[in-house]
């Protein structure tokens, strides 16, 4: 398609557009004066219906292992390690009572 046909069916569709978005007779249709966009609409429809198709599969299962299982165990294990290595300062005396972290709680 050359450049010419580009420009000229955007012209074409632009000016459809502005005729049907400044047509002040579309609340008698019912259309509230919106332009009901058939791309748009199938966009929308295939959006809805993606989960009805979805195929698990060995990439979807890693992609879901890798950004949603393996960072919170490895928070988990990270967040553990943490406190018990508080938890054993605080029971062997190398952190004082009034140094402590949430002492109120």
């Amino acid at each position: 398609m050359s450049q010419q046909e580009k420009a000229a069916r955007r012209a074409a569709l632009r000016n459809e557009y502005w005729r049907t978005m400044t047509n002040p007779h579309n609340h008698l249709r019912g259309e509230s004066g919106g332009v009901f966009d058939t791309g748009l609409a199938r966009f929308q429809a295939m959006r809805v219906n993606h989960f009805e198709h979805f195929k698990p599969t060995g990439r979807s299962f890693k992609i879901g292992l890798f950004t949603v299982v393996i960072p919170i165990i490895v928070y988990a294990k990270m967040m553990k390690y943490e406190r018990d290595q508080r938890e054993h300062q605080y029971r062997t005396g190398q952190v004082s009572y009034a140094d402590r972290r949430f002492k109120f709680i």
